[in-house]
């Protein structure tokens, strides 16, 4: 009897959330999908899947991740069993650092940190009562060299590289594994400020010669949710078509 397996993705209404939610789903995993301001994505995404995938379960989960002071456990309760936390949410501030808010600074990482944090410390028990447990962060080639005109962001990305290290040690013994998908750029909304002369520039930059597909981010995802994957935690592992890393 095949494992019934089940993943939380936050961000799912994202372009690489919806990529990670098809390809999981063709894995044969159920999902809630996790979403703040697109509901009707998700939900469409849901009506899709579950005609493809019918002996699977598709769920929504409205949250907010930039809210402060929330109930981890009651948000996990809701959400019933689960062997897998994949965190694909996540917005960025185009400027100068001088010209950054402490509040733009203070949103970006309750959204891409700290939620995620108190998240973890809540299903941790959970997820070590399964076998192979898995945590996932969508970081950023920005985490491991850093971008002028985001700073914060590249910041936050650091950071979460940084927890995925030193938390992995923590649970290793338990089996649940730990790391980054870390993308260099990928064609999605995120890019939707820049002209065509600019994307073509940075193109040219990669190379591979093109922005990856969101797709191909989430092979990785894939990949590292597989039960033989349980020797690999605590690693960032940058995608980014040879481009920075």
């Amino acid at each position: 009897m095949t494992e019934f397996k089940r993943a939380l993705v936050f961000g799912a209404s994202g372009n690489i959330g919806q990529a990670i939610c098809q390809s999981l789903a063709e894995s044969g995993w159920s999902l809630m999908m996790q979403y703040h301001r697109h509901q009707a994505v998700v939900e469409q995404c849901i009506v899709e899947l579950q005609q493809e995938f019918p002996q699977q379960e598709f769920q929504s989960l409205p949250l907010d991740f930039c809210q402060t002071n929330l109930d981890y456990q009651a948000i996990l309760t809701g959400c019933g069993d689960y062997q897998a936390l994949i965190f694909a949410q996540g917005t960025t501030d185009y400027q100068l650092f001088v010209e950054t808010s402490d509040a733009q600074i203070q949103t970006l990482f309750q959204q891409q940190l700290f939620t995620p944090m108190g998240l973890i410390k809540a299903a941790q028990e959970r997820l070590q009562q399964h076998q192979h447990g898995r945590i996932i962060f969508i970081g950023s080639i920005y985490g491991g060299v850093g971008s002028a005109m985001e700073v914060a962001y590249s910041s936050v990305k650091g950071a979460q590289s940084s927890f995925a290290n030193a938390y992995a040690r923590e649970v290793a013994a338990n089996g649940l594994t730990v790391n980054v998908v870390a993308p260099g750029a990928v064609n999605t909304q995120m890019n939707a400020d820049f002209s065509e002369d600019q994307l073509a520039d940075l193109a040219a930059e990669i190379p591979v010669g093109r922005m990856a597909r969101p797709q191909e981010i989430a092979v990785w995802v894939n990949n590292l949710l597989a039960p033989e994957a349980d020797y690999l935690t605590g690693q960032t592992i940058y995608v980014d078509g040879g481009w920075l890393k």
